[in-house]
């Protein structure tokens, strides 16, 4: 019988982005907590906002890219949202210039101003994603409760 892995992430809206306090069950049991980063809520529009708040099926997804990481499925009027590593989300990423997401949900430790520009970003994204998906089995049922 498949374990039964659901998130939940308490949200709150700012103008630049969406900041989120998360809490990772296995059947029922609580097994981490851990911080996400979200652009801000601009009505769902692709690439600019975060995903509206509402319970989604996810499924365990792997890229080159992001390695092993979770896919949100059924997503209205958007696709390819993702959980996944990344710093900046509302502020830019002083790397390459621009935001490290287009609708997806970062993953970390802390919120915390890492580049100076007084917008907070997410610290500890790349080992907070794998100790997540240390915890999950591609042939879990997953599910995410964003509110």
């Amino acid at each position: 019988m498949n374990r039964v892995v659901e998130i939940t992430i308490q949200r709150t809206y700012t103008k630049e982005q969406t900041l989120g306090n998360a809490t990772l069950l296995i059947d029922g049991e609580v097994r981490l907590r851990f911080k996400t980063l979200e652009l801000p809520w601009l009505n769902n529009e692709k690439q600019v906002s975060c995903i509206p708040a509402n319970q989604y099926k996810v499924v365990v997804r792997t890229s080159d890219k992001y390695k092993r990481h979770l896919h949100i499925l059924n997503v209205p009027n958007r696709d390819f949202i993702l959980i996944h590593h990344g710093n900046y989300a509302g502020s830019k990423n002083p790397n390459t210039g621009k935001s490290d997401i287009l609708g997806c949900i970062l993953v970390g430790k802390a919120h915390n101003d890492l580049n100076g520009d007084g917008i907070k970003d997410i610290t500890h994204s790349t080992s907070t994603i794998k100790q997540i998906m240390s915890l999950i089995k591609d042939d879990d049922t997953i599910k995410i409760s964003i509110i």
